[in-house]
């Protein structure tokens, strides 16, 4: 059975995000990228910051491109993520099962975590990884 290890959430300011959720679960900041914790009244297009609670990566986000359908301004609940095996075999056998391949097929840029990215049943979006986000528990 393949676990989610990963989770992942719009939000308009990752950074104020982190800070409440350090503050009410104690869920430890992994790493952050393109946002300065001092500046907390806006966060740039394309920032994060990464959180793990011990056992799940989750990436607080302000998206730089619309996945979902549902705009740039939305917050919330974006999308879950899975390790799998062979990256290769499950795209091929997701595919095959009908579901459109949305990101990350083609290869991913230098730097980035490697994701491909699927939209799912009721337009659910997801990724499968071979490589576990910083921060999730490894495979038992």
């Amino acid at each position: 059975m393949q676990k989610i290890k990963h989770i992942a959430i719009a939000s308009d300011h990752p950074g104020r995000a982190a800070a409440f959720y350090a503050e009410a679960f104690g869920w430890t900041e992994v790493s952050r990228h393109h946002i300065d914790p001092d500046l907390t009244k806006e966060a740039p297009r394309r920032s994060g910051v990464f959180m793990t609670d011990g056992a799940i990566n989750v990436a607080i986000l302000k998206f730089g491109w619309d996945q979902l359908g549902k705009g740039l301004d939305y917050t919330g609940l974006h999308h879950f993520g899975v390790v799998v095996d062979d990256t290769k075999a499950w795209t091929r056998k997701l595919e095959e099962m009908g579901l459109l391949c949305i990101d990350g097929k083609d290869g991913t840029p230098a730097g980035r975590h490697a994701e491909i990215k699927f939209r799912g049943p009721d337009g659910v979006v997801f990724d499968i990884t071979g490589s576990p986000w910083a921060g999730s528990a490894p495979e038992a």
